[in-house]
Formats: C-alpha cells, structure tokens, sequence
C-alpha cells in the first residue's frame, strides 16, 4: 500500500510540475496580447505602410512650388518697381527739355523778321528812299504780326466797346457827346490776347 501510495503522489507532483511549466510557457502569450502602450505616431503611420520621409516627399512638391511663386512675384514687383523708375526719370526729363526749349519753334519764325529789320535798318543808314523805307517797315511789321498770330496772338478791339474790367484798364474818365457813359472812347495802347487769355489788357479813357 505505501509503495502505491508514494508511486500516486509522485505521479501527482509531476503533474502538478507539467502544468506549471504549461503555464509559464503560455505567460509569454498572453502578455503579449495584452493592451500596449500608446504607439508614437511615426511608428503608427509606418503600420499604416506610409514612413514619415514618405509624408515629408510628398508636401516638399508643394512648398516648392508656393516658394517659387513667391519668389516670381518678388521679382515682378522689382521690375516693376525699376520701369517706374525709368518712366519718371524719361518724364521729369522731358519736361525740363520742355520748358527749356518751348520757345524755339516761336523764336525760329521770329529769325525772318529779325532778318528784314536789319536790312530796313541798313537801307536807312545808307540814306535810301524815305518812303521805299516806309513800306519796307510796313511790311516786317505785317510779317511779325503774322507769326504772332499763327501762336494764338490777337489784339483788342477796344474803341466802341463797353468798359470791361477784364479787358481794359482805365486811365482816364472824358466827357464824350457821342458815346454814352461807360465807353470806351479812345485806346491808349492796345491789348492783346493769347487763345483767349488776356495777355494783355487794354489802357484805355472811358466815357463818363
């Protein structure tokens, strides 16, 4: 009975060993199906089957693309910037040249009469003929008087006229029978007007 007995406690104890070793072995296991930590979102993504360089490779296309527009457009704005500049320069310097010479045209139609005054003044000294002199001056005078003209030059009919401020200048106030009060009556020197700007006023005497 004893060896019976010690033959069936021995045949327990190594059961009892095996599934001890059963259960360590499948420990492993278990803890491996256990809930894990939180996994860091490059190894997530790299689950996902897309690395972080992937990601990063994709929007580098992008960024480029927005860097060089960026930079296209700075250099639209300089050269923008550099023609402004040109075209005020041009400008500012056109219109020096303008003002400096505006005259030229004017004084270049003047040089003829100029021309003839001198041969009147010529003809005079060496004692030509009073009265070939005469019309000679009579016509400078219409050819000058013909280039002012042509530049927006126009004298004042003043006589007869009723007395404009705007036009006239009074000098004097007369008694006049035949014109009634506020006439101008008699023109002291004529005044003239350039494309219908008074250049000039005219002096003249006013009826009273």
């Amino acid at each position: 009975m004893k060896a019976n007995d010690q033959h069936t406690q021995s045949t327990h104890d190594e059961q009892v060993e095996h599934n001890e070793a059963e259960q360590q072995t499948a420990a492993p296991a278990d803890e491996h199906n256990e809930p894990t930590a939180d996994i860091p979102v490059e190894e997530a993504k790299q689950a996902e089957g897309m690395a972080p360089e992937e990601e990063q490779s994709a929007e580098d296309p992008r960024l480029a693309q927005l860097e060089k527009q960026v930079e296209d457009g700075q250099q639209r704005l300089l050269r923008a910037q550099a023609d402004f500049d040109n075209y005020r320069r041009r400008t500012v310097k056109e219109k020096e040249e303008l003002a400096k010479y505006a005259s030229s045209k004017l004084i270049s139609e003047l040089i003829p009469v100029v021309d003839n005054f001198e041969r009147a003044i010529a003809a005079a000294e060496s004692g030509g003929d009073k009265e070939s002199l005469a019309k000679g001056v009579d016509m400078i005078f219409r050819q000058l008087m013909q280039v002012l003209e042509q530049e927006g030059l126009k004298a004042m009919e003043a006589v007869g006229q009723p007395f404009n401020p705007e036009f006239h200048q009074a000098i004097m106030q007369v008694e006049s029978e035949e014109h009634d009060e506020g006439i101008v009556v008699e023109e002291v020197q004529k005044g003239y007007v350039i494309k219908e700007k008074v250049l000039r006023p005219a002096m003249v005497k006013v009826s009273g």
